[in-house]
């Protein structure tokens, strides 16, 4: 019995030992959930980069307006950034405790994200 159970922990142990990494995962041809979930979290924090630079050129274009306007854009993003987290939460728990939840939650906040990109450039490329 001892030797089934030392047997087992080896197999386990090589079966994770051979997943890649983050950084060598192919996301133009991702197989496996890992490796999705990997690149869901990767578009993700490549979106929210993008957001984050908007944001300060779209602060930048405010503060040229009026501190109020400044102040209301500062406002409105610090009561988004829950929404989103709160709102991808609420949709990534239709599949709690599966392995495809990171995916559904890291999809879901970049497109929230990227949405909010857009409206925030629409408002601030008028002017």
């Amino acid at each position: 019995m001892r030797a089934c159970v030392i047997a087992l922990c080896v197999v386990a142990g090589s079966t994770s030992a051979q997943q890649a990494t983050p950084d060598d995962i192919d996301c133009s041809n991702a197989m496996t959930q890992y490796e999705m979930n990997q690149c869901a979290l990767r578009a993700y924090i490549a979106a929210d980069e993008d957001l984050n630079d908007t944001y300060g050129w779209a602060m930048d274009v405010a503060k040229g307006w009026s501190d109020e306007a400044a102040n209301a854009l500062r406002a409105a993003q610090r009561a988004w950034i829950p929404y989103r987290d709160a709102a991808c939460i609420a949709e990534g728990s239709a599949y709690e405790g599966g392995s495809i939840q990171p995916l559904i939650i890291h999809g879901c906040k970049e497109h929230l994200t990227r949405q909010r990109t857009e409206e925030m450039r629409a408002v601030y490329e008028m002017n």
